[in-house]
């Protein structure tokens, strides 16, 4: 009976005390596609660590469901938030503007659905366009960040056939932007793991590799840059210090082995 279906599991969902019994009221309404229940499933799934994948299911049969979908994204985090951005990924087209520029949130997870990010949504096009803002290219270095470490998780950069466009594109693009904090450690990042392993595990040819790493080596390197770090690399920030005694003298940046010249 299908309005006892739905009344159970709008019961069990919005009075439940317990997780089990609260997900088995969740996955009776990922059976229905009554519209008027997308507020409740949004609220639940926002446990996305529990109630993200019923959640997810759920509202991906309802009409309406992509945009529900692209809300539970601006608010979830952790595990939970890869059933949502993958579920985002599934539709066609998918919300492509947004998952190119907010996808990724940093942490560890974005390795499991970065690859699906770069595909579904075509970055290769996106980043060579001619509408590329500094989100764009910020979240492209979140991609690349994610995919060069993301083995055993999601498709790595190896394994990603537009890697070349795609990162010499950012390059490119990073030389045009104003140097920050952020951008210069994920560009100093992603240079390192292009140096470190061999250009096919890069998705590159010995060429191409060395031709990026080239480019972002002269983005750190400049003047501007060398300053924007060395005035404002937080010290007390355990990922800094990393920074500074893991990726700089590997990659021998000016910012680190060259004093400031305050004569310039």
């Amino acid at each position: 009976d299908r309005q006892r279906v739905r009344h159970t599991g709008r019961w069990l969902v919005r009075h439940s005390t317990d997780r089990c019994s609260t997900a088995i009221g969740l996955a009776l309404l990922a059976t229905d596609r009554a519209e008027e229940d997308i507020p409740l499933i949004q609220t639940i799934g926002l446990l996305s660590n529990t109630f993200g994948l019923l959640a997810v299911r759920a509202l991906e049969r309802r009409r309406g469901g992509e945009q529900a979908l692209l809300w539970l994204a601006q608010r979830v985090a952790g595990s939970g938030r890869i059933d949502v951005i993958e579920a985002l990924c599934r539709y066609r087209p998918a919300p492509r503007r947004w998952l190119l520029r907010h996808a990724c949130d940093g942490d560890i997870f974005d390795g499991y659905y970065a690859g699906q990010v770069a595909t579904s949504c075509h970055l290769h096009e996106a980043i060579v366009s001619t509408e590329v803002d500094d989100d764009l290219v910020d979240h492209t270095a979140r991609l690349l960040a994610a995919m060069k470490d993301s083995f055993g998780m999601g498709m790595t950069l190896e394994h990603y056939p537009p890697a070349p466009i795609v990162l010499g594109a950012h390059a490119a693009h990073l030389s045009q932007q104003t140097p920050t904090v952020s951008r210069y450690i994920e560009a100093g990042v992603i240079a390192l793991h292009l140096t470190n392993k061999t250009p096919h595990e890069c998705g590159c040819t010995t060429e191409q590799r060395d031709h990026i790493v080239r480019q972002y080596l002269a983005v750190l390197n400049r003047d501007d840059w060398c300053d924007t770090i060395r005035a404002n690399l937080d010290q007390a920030d355990r990922h800094s210090v990393w920074f500074a005694a893991t990726v700089a003298p590997r990659l021998r940046l000016r910012a680190f082995t060259d004093p400031p010249n305050d004569d310039r």
